[in-house]
């Protein structure tokens, strides 16, 4: 099923004082306000002047008969529709992620270069997946790795707990679609993730290695997480039952191996 929005008057704001909305309080004017930002509003966010800008979707820009990643590509433009929670979370992870865009962005276009603009490669999956509902995951210990290798919850999220509180192990939501989802108070959000597990810019780790190729080239290469399992990500996570009768921690399917981290 569809998920659908709420209104922005109908938004219960307690959602934005709780991961994953809260870690984006440096918008939180633009999730509040009672008037819908427009793309100059989001523009004058940009950090630095850049190729990319936003703009209005309409049909006017349609009429350009340009694939939504070739119109960035050649134009710098960005698409956005308006009162769109969707296009503006798009929005935020532009104006913070940046590089990882731009990474994704020449990656879709060298495979509609190979498959043209109606046929899907898996690679092409795999970085739409991760666009959508993408996680970067910063990881020390590699117990914690082995416990979601085998999709051990309450080993990853329970006797690991400190770690998470700690912030020895994070979560960073890279996906627009994820961030969307989570406007619904209580809802079980999964993720798609990358995991760091080196030292640096863990970010700008993966912008390099999505840029040259070296993840996403498979959707079976990302790792679902479900991020409601994080230490105050959910009411429920503090019951250790949490992890073992929540529909989003599913088992490990027969035959399934992940990549290594970064």
């Amino acid at each position: 099923m569809r998920y659908v929005a709420p209104t922005r008057d109908a938004l219960d704001r307690r959602v934005l004082v709780v991961p994953p909305l809260s870690d984006w309080f440096a918008f939180a004017a633009l999730m509040e306000g009672p008037e819908w930002p427009d793309v100059d509003a989001l523009n004058a966010l940009w950090p630095s002047p850049g190729a990319q800008h936003f703009v209005m979707q309409d049909k006017a820009l349609l009429a350009d008969g340009l694939h939504y990643e070739e119109r960035i590509a050649r134009r710098g433009a960005i698409a956005t529709r308006p009162a769109n929670w969707h296009d503006l979370f798009n929005a935020f992870i532009w104006l913070r992620h940046g590089a990882i865009k731009r990474a994704l962005n020449a990656r879709q276009m060298a495979e509609i270069a190979v498959m043209g603009p109606r046929e899907r490669s898996r690679a092409q999956y795999a970085l739409t997946h991760f666009d959508e509902a993408g996680l970067i995951v910063t990881l020390r210990d590699p117990a914690m790795l082995d416990a979601w290798n085998a999709h051990d919850w309450p080993r990853l999220f329970w006797s690991h707990r400190e770690a998470w509180l700690r912030g020895d192990a994070r979560v960073d939501v890279f996906g627009h679609a994820l961030l969307e989802h989570a406007l619904t108070p209580g809802k079980l959000l999964v993720g798609k993730a990358l995991v760091v597990m080196r030292d640096g810019d863990a970010a700008a780790i993966c912008a390099e290695a999505i840029a040259s190729g070296a993840v996403l080239n498979d959707p079976l290469e990302l790792r679902p997480l479900p991020v409601s399992g994080v230490p105050g990500w959910h009411a429920d996570a503090v019951h250790e039952s949490f992890y073992t009768s929540a529909p989003c921690f599913q088992p490990l399917r027969a035959g399934r191996v992940y990549p290594a981290a970064l």
